[in-house]
């Protein structure tokens, strides 16, 4: 397992070892031990989450004020842009974002811790997105940060899906950076 910090030292993109040949491939996708040792801390994950999207959706950016979320994902079809955006005040790149392609084809993954902001936009015809979650899903302690937050300026690649993204009503009523509440 290759871990590679992102702009964002605590996000990391983790590349699986894969073993292929001409008959298909076998990977560890979760692997406890070595992924607590990478990560240099120990992780409980509590549930997984599966969704299916359409070109063009973009779903995000969330999180959970109370019982925040630790997300370990990956795409297992197609491709995403996916977002992580620092919402912690103590910490040196609060503010900040940093976004990754995610495929299918390369089997990479993403850590984002709790604290941050998460989104991911379908670049493909179709994607499936897994994450493995910290904590469990709190409708209540859900906030949705606005994905197109002029202050943020997340570079969303919006050209390869026609420049309007799909939203969700609760995505497009995300709250401004300005506005979203924040982790101390």
């Amino acid at each position: 397992m290759k871990v590679t910090p992102t702009n964002l030292p605590e996000v990391l993109l983790i590349e699986p070892q894969v073993f292929g040949d001409e008959r298909g491939f076998f990977f560890e996708s979760w692997n406890q031990r070595l992924l607590d040792e990478r990560v240099g801390a120990p992780l409980r994950f509590v549930q997984d989450n599966h969704s299916l999207s359409r070109r063009g959706v973009l779903r995000g950016l969330h999180y959970q004020l109370t019982q925040a979320q630790g997300k370990l994902v990956r795409v297992v079809q197609g491709q995403v842009f996916d977002v992580a955006v620092d919402l912690r005040r103590s910490s040196p790149s609060f503010g900040q974002w940093a976004g990754v392609l995610l495929t299918a084809e390369t089997q990479q993954q993403l850590w984002i811790p709790p604290g941050f902001a998460h989104g991911f936009l379908v670049l493909s015809d179709t994607a499936e997105f897994l994450y493995k979650t910290t904590d469990y899903y709190a409708p209540d302690a859900e906030r949705c940060l606005a994905w197109d937050d002029p202050q943020l300026g997340v570079r969303w690649p919006l050209a390869e899906v026609g420049g309007t993204p799909s939203l969700s009503a609760k995505d497009a009523q995300g709250l401004a950076w300005a506005q979203c509440d924040k982790f101390d």
